[in-house]
């Protein structure tokens, strides 16, 4: 048996009915939805069952993280008390193949008698829930993927794919920028990316610090500590000198001239990479890193002195890429 050549066709079967829902897209009463939903005031109310509503319920995910508050209603919960779920300012999205749908058939007449606006996904919009519904979405295909054409394949990708359509006309519609979809996923690598600041992995506390006439002797002892590679020197002000890195001192034990008891700032780096801005994204502080190839970044005030260190292994164990 050739599995890859199932595999072609399935995925040839079901982009090709993509394709040909692509080319008629003027036929879909899309506009009118997506103002519909845009107006509402309340919630988008996705419902369906069996396979549809699997699709649903990964419609309403989609809606709720890109700006439309949304949530997926199992028609036959509905039907037992969960109705009520289901406000005068909602807006609801009915989605059946075949648009018969006994359980979701028997939603309809109550939400017509709530005056509950109904935009439709069917194959038909003749159907009984197409004949309800104030918006229909054509989401018919030619062919299924299945080899009996009869399993919910190529109709159920195509559904999908109409739900995303729906969800990006709307993010246009809101210009729904990345910034807000940070903001509904704080814990996702873009919120980290966009929301995370320096101040907030700052290391500011029991840092390895010495005078600029500490003996490299005792400055590699603090460094040893400090356990951040680096020992940061400071003058009588408390001003940012130089740093001391470990590159630094391999850097010195190779001269013929060295000598454990000269002063730190003897081999230190005397113009080391600063930032002054502590509510600097930390995705930019992990920029500079790469650019100028450190692994700390010290930051100071404006009159350079000490703030705190970011350490590349803070921004990497933080998520920040």
């Amino acid at each position: 048996m050739d599995f890859n050549k199932i595999a072609k066709d399935v995925l040839e079967t079901e982009a090709n009915e993509l394709k040909l829902a692509a080319e008629n897209i003027s036929a879909f009463d899309l506009k009118k939805a997506v103002d519909l939903i845009v107006s509402c005031k309340g919630k988008l109310i996705i419902t369906g069952v069996g396979k549809s509503g699997l699709v649903g319920a990964k419609m309403a995910a989609t809606f709720a993280s890109t700006g439309t508050s949304s949530f997926f209603l199992h028609p036959t919960e509905a039907m037992h008390g969960d109705l009520g779920m289901i406000g005068k300012e909602d807006v609801v999205l009915g989605i059946s193949y075949s648009g018969e749908s006994e359980e979701l058939i028997q939603l309809l007449p109550h939400l017509k008698r709530f005056d509950i606006p109904l935009i439709a996904m069917a194959k038909n919009k003749q159907s009984t829930l197409g004949k309800y519904s104030d918006f229909f979405i054509d989401i018919s295909v030619t062919k299924e993927a299945c080899p009996l054409d009869t399993a919910p394949t190529s109709s159920t990708t195509l559904t999908m794919a109409m739900g995303d359509v729906l969800a990006v006309c709307l993010m246009k519609k809101r210009n729904f920028k990345k910034e807000d979809f940070a903001s509904f996923h704080p814990g996702g690598s873009l919120g980290k990316k966009l929301f995370i600041k320096v101040d907030d992995l700052l290391k500011k506390d029991n840092l390895p610090i010495v005078s600029r006439e500490t003996k490299l002797k005792d400055a590699i002892v603090v460094m040893s500590e400090g356990r951040l590679g680096n020992v940061l020197i400071v003058d009588e002000n408390g001003k940012l000198s130089s740093v001391l890195s470990d590159g630094d001192l391999r850097r010195a034990l190779m001269n013929e001239d060295f000598s454990i008891d000269c002063e730190v700032e003897t081999i230190a780096t005397k113009n080391p990479k600063t930032i002054n801005d502590k509510n600097l994204l930390a995705s930019d502080a992990l920029k500079i890193i790469e650019d100028f190839k450190i692994q700390l970044l010290v930051v100071t005030d404006k009159e350079n002195k000490l703030v705190g260190v970011l350490h590349i292994h803070d921004l990497i164990e933080a998520g920040i890429k």
